[in-house]
């Protein structure tokens, strides 16, 4: 059986169905050459497109995580702040100021702890 025809990619694009049937390019007229020269052309634009495409998406998929990663550690340590300076004396208004959390946050962690 032939290598071309075992590959499932050759039912999918007909350059390589086509490029199965013939086995051998120097078969090929001059017309269907520059067909098949430019069907290979495309699927090379086609797949350099995608993976531009999928590291760009990579890229952005990776800037939101970290966003997103930085923004809730930024809220963790202001909470714990928040807790080390209330057991210090602190009043709530002071912790808010210097946290920059809401007063009822504040409140809230006060009546909790």
């Amino acid at each position: 059986m032939n290598m071309f025809e075992q590959m499932p990619f050759s039912e999918k694009y007909p350059v390589f169905r086509k490029l199965a049937e013939i086995g051998d390019l120097r078969k090929l007229s001059r017309e269907e050459l520059e067909l098949y020269d430019e069907d290979i052309k495309n699927m090379r634009d086609i797949y350099a497109t995608r993976k531009f495409d999928e590291k760009r998406g990579m890229e952005k998929g990776m800037a939101k995580g970290m966003e997103i990663g930085m923004a809730k550690g930024m809220e963790k340590e202001k909470l714990a702040t928040a807790h080390r300076l209330l057991s210090m004396g602190l009043s709530d208004e002071q912790v808010s100021t210097v946290t920059e959390l809401p007063l009822e946050e504040i409140q809230k962690m006060k009546e909790q702890a």
